[in-house]
């Protein structure tokens, strides 16, 4: 006996099976869509990180590489423990790739902390140079010093003349009109005018003693305290003189009479011949 025909389904079966068929391939289609962009996203992401820690290991490696040489270590060393690190980075990034799948990489992880040297500390990781300044200590202040620049005598002491109603009293510079008088020693100055000695100035020390500057042409400083080698007047012709010269005194604190300028200033170790 012939088997029985199975029953031809109706057309109101045909449109309910024809909806779940379209049903289906609309879901097949949008799951698909979602893995092409899940992938697009995520394997860029882990490209990126597959790079960046590549260049972080290297960088790392390098410091440990100046660290190590700092410290003693063998080069070759540290290099290969680098050079191995940065094989199993890249090696991970790799099977990340290969694999089309993972969580995406944050930004993150993209960016390694990295081992560098930091200020104060050049690339070997030694510390900067620190330049240091010597202060200079300022040179030393004569402690005597010569009436003018020029060396060299005309009259000198206790010389007969017939310009002195007795003996010459000091020691004569036959330097030229307008020249600089300077303090021979620390002390205290204060001009005058004498018929004889014409402009002079008086310079008197700590211990009392005072030194005479004669026949000036003008002053610098009239009166007040002075240091050695201070200009204090300018050589002239004035008073009793018979051309421009410096006549130079010393007189004994006690008052009494001039002394010999010549012995005082070899005893301080000035020639002035």
């Amino acid at each position: 006996m012939a088997p029985e025909a199975a029953p031809r389904p109706t057309r109101a079966e045909l449109r309910v099976a024809a909806r779940e068929q379209s049903r289906a391939q609309r879901r097949d289609a949008a799951k698909a869509a979602t893995r092409t962009a899940l992938l697009r996203v995520a394997l860029p992401s882990v490209a990126a990180l597959g790079v960046a820690a590549a260049a972080a290991v290297t960088v790392q490696g390098q410091a440990e590489q100046q660290r190590a040489q700092a410290a003693g270590r063998i080069p070759e060393q540290t290099a290969a423990a680098g050079a191995a690190d940065n094989a199993q980075a890249v090696q991970a990034a790799q099977q990340a790739l290969a694999s089309g799948g993972g969580a995406q990489a944050s930004r993150g992880d993209a960016r390694q902390p990295l081992t560098g040297t930091q200020g104060g500390a050049d690339p070997a990781g030694q510390p900067a140079a620190q330049v240091t300044t010597t202060d200079q200590a300022p040179p030393e202040r004569p402690r005597i010093a010569m009436p003018v620049a020029q060396h060299g005598l005309g009259e000198v002491f206790g010389a007969a003349g017939t310009h002195w109603s007795k003996r010459h009293t000091g020691i004569d510079f036959p330097v030229d009109g307008g020249s600089a008088v300077m303090a021979v020693t620390d002390g205290t100055v204060r001009t005058q005018w004498n018929p004889s000695y014409g402009y002079m100035t008086i310079l008197k020390m700590a211990d009392g003693t005072e030194a005479w500057y004669c026949h000036l042409r003008s002053y610098k400083i009239r009166k007040g305290t002075v240091k050695a080698g201070d200009v204090i007047a300018f050589v002239g012709s004035s008073g009793n003189s018979t051309g421009p010269h410096l006549h130079f005194e010393i007189r004994p604190a006690d008052g009494g009479a001039p002394v010999d300028p010549l012995p005082w200033f070899l005893a301080q170790g000035l020639d002035p011949r």
